[in-house]
């Protein structure tokens, strides 16, 4: 990635443990195949909690906007061999340094927006990722899903299963996520509080058929425990949680005996991220999904700090940050 050195842009950076500032830096300038945008806002991702709270393999300080990979903008510029856009063109990109007023993306990991969308934010990166955990739930009508842990991710994908036709069981620890759960279609509410009332419930639900898709959202081991429990005989066990924090432990015994198809639902090729944006732009442009509320709190590049620790600590009627340049 070359460097314009004469111009200069504010960008946010982590500098140790929950320690950030905002400061001056070069504008980057656009490589062979990549665009420079002019960012608009960015969400934060769970994801960035590691590099937040300096786990192990961290190494400070990051770079000038880095961690930042939810971003929807405006083209400034393309580099060389770029074909599918232009300057001026709105976009949502998968890109990496997007805590601060300007980044670059690969042309393979941007989407144009289309003019439909001009007043809406648009992180293309955490709707993509919700797209495309839910294609691979391969979820039918008359599905039992059970999605534990309803953070913007647990949100979209039960709008997107109880459109399907699935009934969705929402499991949650707060009261407001499972009020947001019933409004995107959940059927049945449970609490995340005993395991073993929990296991009781969905029993009595399912009438011991248990569930065809258990999606674990957490990135938890208790959570992730959990799900091998709901999941029927030959059903699915979704992982869509991201597991930062070390290694996990599995029941093996239970999952071989129930002959679980267990899958990793992350995706890392970027043609599938460009692939699940476009699928969401259609999913919004249609209004068979409406992200906006689920976009809670809004902060500045000066506020980063404050943004990831919202996203830590989930205060009441927080889902999703979004940080606005």
């Amino acid at each position: 990635m070359a460097i314009m050195s004469n111009r200069t842009m504010r960008a946010a950076r982590i500098i140790g443990s929950r320690n950030a500032v905002v400061e001056e830096a070069p504008v980057p300038a656009p490589g062979e195949g990549q665009v420079l945008f002019r960012v608009e806002g960015c969400g934060v991702c769970a994801s960035n909690l590691g590099p937040w709270l300096g786990l192990p393999w961290t190494q400070y300080p990051l770079r000038p906007g880095e961690s930042g990979h939810e971003a929807w903008g405006v083209v400034e510029s393309v580099g060389k061999g770029v074909q599918s856009l232009a300057p001026g063109d709105r976009i949502s990109a998968l890109s990496y340094n997007a805590y601060a007023q300007f980044d670059v993306a690969d042309e393979v990991g941007v989407i144009r927006l289309p003019s439909s969308l001009a007043a809406q934010p648009f992180p293309g990166e955490p709707l993509a990722c919700a797209i495309n955990i839910f294609e691979r739930s391969r979820i039918e009508a008359g599905h039992t899903v059970a999605i534990i842990g309803l953070g913007f991710l647990g949100a979209v994908l039960t709008r997107l299963a109880s459109l399907a036709g699935a009934r969705v069981i929402a499991i949650s620890k707060r009261p407001f996520s499972l009020t947001l759960a019933a409004e995107m279609g959940a059927s049945e509410l449970i609490p995340l509080e005993d395991h073993q009332q929990i296991i009781q419930r969905v029993e009595e639900l399912t009438r011991g058929r248990w569930c065809d898709r258990v999606i674990e959202a957490t990135g938890k081991q208790w959570p992730l425990d959990l799900a091998g429990e709901l999941v029927k005989t030959r059903g699915s066990l979704v992982v869509a949680g991201y597991h930062q924090d070390g290694a996990r432990q599995v029941n093996m015994q239970l999952w071989n005996w129930k002959g679980l198809d267990v899958i990793n639902a992350h995706e890392r090729d970027p043609e599938r991220y460009r692939q699940g944006m476009q699928r969401a732009v259609e999913a919004v442009e249609s209004e068979r999904l409406d992200p906006s509320p689920l976009f809670t709190h809004r902060y500045s590049l000066e506020h980063l700090a404050d943004a990831l620790d919202a996203t830590l600590e989930r205060p009441a009627g927080f889902i999703k940050a979004l940080v606005i340049p």
